[in-house]
């Protein structure tokens, strides 16, 4: 297996929402990329959960390993017993935390 140096001209950021604010995801992502950053969402990639074809625990492992992988994580909006265990992983990590008012991130789209 060959390693490869993939480094993104801006910093990877992990998106923490709850699953309230799933239908705003477009916006965040956006709204990472005007702030310069590499938007990492699940949500994006595996929409609502997957439906539930997938079990959950697989899909936590799966989203912690995208948080490990992030160089910071922005929390958008309430925070949930979910959202409140991404924003522990990132603290051990040492990783930088950002808070935004979704409603705030909406209306500056």
């Amino acid at each position: 297996m060959v390693k490869r140096n993939l480094k993104c001209a801006g910093k990877v950021v992990f998106a923490a929402l709850s699953k309230r604010n799933f239908y705003l995801r477009e916006y965040i992502v956006k709204f990472i990329l005007e702030k310069g950053g590499t938007p990492m969402c699940a949500f994006m990639m595996y929409s609502y959960f997957l439906l539930d074809t997938v079990d959950r625990k697989k899909l936590i492992d799966a989203n912690n390993d995208l948080i490990r992988r992030s160089d910071e994580l922005w929390v958008f909006g309430e925070i949930t017993e979910g959202v409140e265990k991404e924003i522990e992983l990132a603290k051990k990590l040492g990783q930088p935390i950002k808070y935004f008012d979704i409603n705030e991130v909406i209306k500056s789209h």
